[in-house]
């Protein structure tokens, strides 16, 4: 019986050590992930500070415009941007976003909510208990590019200008450090013009070409486009650095339990000879 037990023990000691590998080696890949998900938000900022500038100089010279996506209008439709991962083993990253973005839905219950998904596990757990999903994009994570962010912002205000929604609110994890992350609601339309209000001012004056209105209007769905692509920077950093923390705190219990099976099996060997 001792024997058996010896086994059973060094067996289990075997299958712990194997997963810990697996842990390791899954925070050293979440580590390199986030420090390329650093670099790309920190990449981003100054396209993203020149077109915000360039849009405040121009509302400042603008007497008022009457740009569709400043507009503000009746809410009856609500819809609801949802940006989860595509992968689990991150701790509670998208069971707290989805809790969120059921939290808001439930807040508007006097609205009809429509869903843009951005990641399998909200589309997933969305999808399943019927939700209205207008769009999804699943599996974007791997390989980020900045026509993904153009694309979900186009059908965002497709459906916007159509007036299938009145306002669209996008859920998110915001980075802030390795082992913190913040859940962010924020509105994306109508644009709000104190948004450009921290904008730095160019400093110099601009000659517009063409007039200052059709200048607007093409400059605000790239300022959309930046927009949303820093939501999807700040998303996939916080995912490494919660899936970093989820491993590292994964290998720290491995190594415990490894130490007190290895108590367990000298004592039991020790039992067997005496």
């Amino acid at each position: 019986i001792i024997m058996a037990t010896l086994r059973e023990i060094k067996r289990r000691i075997v299958s712990i050590k194997s997963t810990e590998q697996i842990t390791k080696a899954m925070k050293m890949v979440a580590a390199a992930k986030l420090r390329k998900a650093q670099d790309n938000i920190i990449a981003a900022r100054p396209y993203a500070k020149g077109i915000d500038a360039m849009i405040k100089d121009i509302l400042s010279k603008v007497d008022n415009t009457d740009n569709s996506l400043f507009q503000l209008r009746e809410v009856n439709h609500l819809g609801i941007v949802v940006v989860t991962a595509d992968r689990g083993l991150c701790g509670s990253f998208n069971s707290n976003l989805i809790k969120q973005a059921l939290f808001e839905i439930h807040e508007n219950i006097d609205k009809e909510s429509f869903l843009f998904t951005i990641g399998r596990k909200g589309y997933d757990f969305l999808k399943k208990r019927d939700y209205n999903i207008l769009d999804s994009y699943i599996n974007i994570f791997n390989h980020l590019e900045f026509p993904i962010a153009i694309q979900i912002v186009d059908s965002v205000i497709q459906a916007y200008l159509s007036g299938k929604i009145d306002k669209v609110i996008v859920v998110y994890n915001e980075f802030k450090s390795a082992v913190q992350q913040n859940i962010v609601v924020e509105q994306f339309l109508p644009i709000l013009p104190e948004n450009f209000e921290d904008s730095e001012p160019p400093g110099y004056d601009y000659i517009f070409e063409p007039d200052k209105e059709e200048l607007l209007e093409s400059l605000l769905p790239k300022h959309l486009n930046m927009q949303m692509w820093k939501i999807l920077l700040e998303s996939n950093a916080a995912e490494q650095g919660a899936r970093m923390t989820a491993m590292e705190n994964a290998t720290e219990n491995a190594n415990e339990m490894i130490g007190t099976l290895t108590l367990k099996y000298n004592r039991a060997r020790q039992s067997a000879i005496t």
